[in-house]
């Protein structure tokens, strides 16, 4: 099984072979494929395959993709990211404006072996308290992007990942947005820290505990504002955020990446009903993070973003291994439904 699921020519999207970068299916797919080809160099690496017998290389270079290196841990030294760069065949024609990356920067999630699955828990860990941007494997994947797009330009790097990779690859986003650079990104089931509300079949129970929800948070960033002494206005986080606008790929029988859906419909819905303040609020913190600064720990929440390209699968799926696998976005006939957040 692991080898069907692993080797391309069984598992990978063969009827990709036209190029058509226009296409958000082909666009989203590329992406997809080469944060699986980060899965297999780590698989590849501790099942000592190399050469022709690595299963890896088919999963960038049947997009005319090369490896330019690997981002490694320096705890365990497993590979979590990749670099690729886009070098179509000399009968390809001029890719410049065509909406191709020159470079796309990929970071794997959690892979259920003995070599890296330790390290991966413990990330997994510093995701949960909002400390991602304390580890090292952060800071690796920090410089590489920081490098990339000094040398490259913002307009030729991609940044793409999955499940913990793709909590990399936002916070990475979030820290050049920061900055005012705007890096486009594909963020495949993407973690959201919160009570499973998304789960919740009653439409008015789940809409009235959001509510709930919305007027305590923002309660609480009042109070934690006036105690000491801040300007809301001034220190908006989702200001100098919100023309980045990285693409979410979401399932809703994940139960990992589900919040996002209905954090963004509420803060849609609380805005037709007139309650926007509340919501602006609220969006941009949660009760835990608030909680946690109370008590002096730094904990801006990593999953809070103001704008998204935001698509969900509604393509029925076998349990939660197929929801949230990155094999689920490649598929020919994808039940897809995508829509447009912007931040006011």
């Amino acid at each position: 099984m692991a080898f069907e699921r692993n080797a391309f020519s069984l598992s990978g999207p063969l009827h990709l072979a036209s190029v058509d970068w226009e296409s958000a299916h082909y666009r989203r797919s590329v992406a997809a494929s080469l944060v699986k080809g980060v899965y297999i160099l780590e698989w590849d690496r501790q099942e000592k395959l190399q050469g022709p017998h690595a299963l890896a290389p088919p999963w960038w270079e049947f997009f005319q993709f090369q490896l330019l290196r690997h981002l490694v841990d320096d705890a365990d030294f497993s590979i979590f990211g990749a670099i690729y760069e886009f070098k179509p065949l000399a009968s390809y024609y001029n890719y410049s404006g065509d909406g191709s990356p020159r470079y796309v920067i990929a970071f794997r999630g959690t892979l259920p072996k003995p070599g890296s699955l330790s390290r991966d828990l413990e990330l997994d860990l510093h995701l949960m308290k909002n400390g991602l941007h304390l580890t090292s494997r952060f800071e690796t994947a920090m410089k590489a992007v920081q490098n990339m797009v000094a040398a490259a330009g913002a307009s030729n790097v991609w940044l793409a990942g999955h499940s913990l990779g793709s909590a990399m690859a936002m916070l990475a986003g979030k820290t050049m947005a920061k900055t005012g650079i705007f890096l486009e990104s594909f963020l495949f089931n993407p973690p959201f820290f919160s009570a499973p509300l998304e789960r919740i079949k009653d439409k008015k129970v789940k809409h009235g505990l959001r509510i709930a929800s919305s007027v305590i948070t923002a309660g609480l960033t009042l109070a934690m504002t006036a105690k000491h002494q801040r300007n809301l206005a001034a220190e908006d986080p989702f200001a100098t955020l919100c023309a980045w606008t990285p693409r979410l790929f979401v399932n809703p029988a994940d139960p990992v990446c589900s919040e996002y859906i209905g954090y963004f419909e509420h803060r849609k819905k609380m805005e037709e009903m007139g309650a926007g303040i509340i919501e602006r609020l609220a969006t941009q913190n949660s009760i835990g993070s608030l909680l946690m600064n109370a008590m002096g720990m730094e904990a801006e929440p990593l999953h809070l973003i103001p704008s998204a390209s935001l698509t969900i699968n509604l393509t029925p799926s076998r349990g939660f291994r197929q929801a949230h696998g990155i094999h689920h976005w490649w598929g020919p006939d994808l039940r897809l439904r995508s829509e447009l957040y912007k931040y006011k």
